[in-house]
């Protein structure tokens, strides 16, 4: 049996929820999300239940179902956990053509509850007829990722200046107008936490008679983390997909990149050692020349941007132009290779400092003293360093680093080609040479606190 999905309104209106436990909470908090009188039919509440009671919330009705108890609702749910009863109950609203869902008996199912995604206004229902629930849900998460979370506000804001909109723009002019509102800047403002910014650019459109014609561009330098699209945060994903051109390097897996609009302008303007046809002058020029074009830059960067992602000259450049410039953080090398070697940068008693360092410099620049921080109690992570590996291994054991100190090399993290490997710090350079690690790679050295190091030592025998 096919069904078809409608919206009910619920203002001021009854919803029957026949049960006092667990399963009648659920159906109690999914309409508490609307503005519905709650009727619980239930000798006794659970906790939760009866708060909603005092809170007033919602009624208690402890006495004789009728016919009558369901003939004003807008629709009833039946969760009594008792399966005589629920049918009882379901011909007591039949009889009062009341519609109702009975908990976990689809047979008897006048309405499915479906899995919502609420941005309200803008509420989106995704339903099975009850015949795959967890994949509802997985399309659930899904759009709760793509539908940012203040799209609502926005969608609400729409509403409230529609007749203003009717009086001061053409007819003809409108649509242009609405799709400027939802797909330009002012969408933009809003998503990234601008919404007087939003406001006031519709107001002042508004007053022109419609949108813009010359409409600002902007910039997002993107972190893409690690590699795997699903640890990208979901304001990555939402600025991927409202991007007009992205330009992304080498270090970025075709996964995430595969995440941005179909139509966005993709530029790899990636760098390899030796090769300089991207300086990054060149970047910074280009994605300001972009974004003066009125075009949505994202600047797509692996990790984190702000982590040995050369942001600040970006940011630098936007801003000297005057274009409108956003960091959005991505999950750092350091914090993905220490989940995938299942350990914890820090750990009380024994490393309470960590240390993000790297082995390469600027061009022209001396390298930099990457071990200058090492010191007991401290996590140190060295990025892009596998170089400069016998370098940093003589600098710690000069520190004093015992050369049988472990050093965890983390390769390709989160990628379908990952790498994992352990060995002591003597054996550093000669360990990654017979791993074949030459690229982006990660290593982790812990040097033990004073006090967790004598905790580790062996006990002398007493003669």
């Amino acid at each position: 049996m096919q069904s078809f999905p409608m919206f009910l309104r619920t203002t001021d209106r009854r919803v029957v929820i026949c049960g006092g436990g667990e399963k009648a909470a659920q159906k109690a908090r999914l309409m508490l999300k609307t503005d519905a009188r709650l009727l619980l039919v239930a000798e006794r509440l659970d906790d939760e239940l009866a708060e909603l009671v005092r809170s007033g919330r919602a009624e208690h009705y402890a006495g004789p179902v009728t016919p009558t108890l369901f003939e004003s609702a807008v629709m009833g749910f039946i969760a009594t956990d008792c399966p005589a009863l629920d049918a009882a109950l379901h011909w007591l609203a039949q009889a009062a053509r009341c519609p109702v869902n009975v908990v976990d008996r689809p047979d008897l199912c006048d309405l499915v509850t479906p899995s919502i995604v609420d941005r309200d206004p803008v509420v989106v229902a995704i339903g099975t007829d009850g015949t795959a629930p967890v994949l509802a849900r997985q399309i659930r998460a899904q759009l709760e990722v793509a539908l940012p979370v203040s799209l609502g506000g926005l969608a609400a804001l729409a509403g409230r200046l529609r007749s203003s909109v009717a009086a001061r723009v053409p007819h003809a002019r409108r649509r242009a107008f609405w799709t400027w509102v939802f797909s330009g800047a002012p969408r933009a403002a809003w998503t990234r936490g601008a919404e007087r910014e939003a406001i006031a650019s519709v107001k002042a459109a508004i007053a022109e008679g419609g949108a813009p014609t010359g409409t600002q561009g902007s910039i997002a330098l993107v972190g893409a983390g690690p590699g795997a699209r699903d640890l990208l945060t979901l304001r990555a994903m939402q600025r991927l997909q409202e991007a007009d051109v992205v330009f992304y390097d080498r270090l970025v897996d075709p996964e995430v990149l595969d995440l941005a609009r179909r139509d966005a302008d993709r530029v790899f303007v990636g760098k390899v050692v030796g090769a300089h046809a991207w300086p990054q002058e060149r970047i910074n020029a280009v994605i300001v020349a972009e974004a003066r074009k009125g075009r949505r830059v994202v600047r797509l960067k692996s990790g984190d941007p702000g982590v040995f992602g050369r942001a600040g000259e970006e940011l630098a450049a936007a801003r000297a132009a005057g274009v409108p410039v956003e960091l959005v953080p991505g999950i750092t090398a350091a914090s993905a290779a220490a989940a995938a070697l299942g350990r914890s940068l820090t750990e009380r008693g024994v490393a309470d400092t960590l240390v993000l360092t790297t082995g390469m410099s600027r061009e022209g620049d001396p390298l930099p003293d990457s071990v200058r921080m090492a010191a007991p109690g401290t996590t140190m992570a060295f990025y892009m360093a596998v170089a400069q590996a016998g370098r940093i291994r003589t600098a710690l054991m000069a520190r004093g680093l015992s050369g049988e100190t472990e050093v965890q090399v983390a390769a390709d993290v989160s990628k379908p080609d990952e790498r994992l490997s352990v060995c002591p710090l003597h054996r550093l350079e000669r360990h990654l040479d017979e791993t074949g690690c030459t690229g982006g790679a990660v290593l982790l050295v812990t040097w033990p606190s004073q006090a967790a190091a004598r905790r580790a030592a062996p006990a002398l025998a007493v003669v």
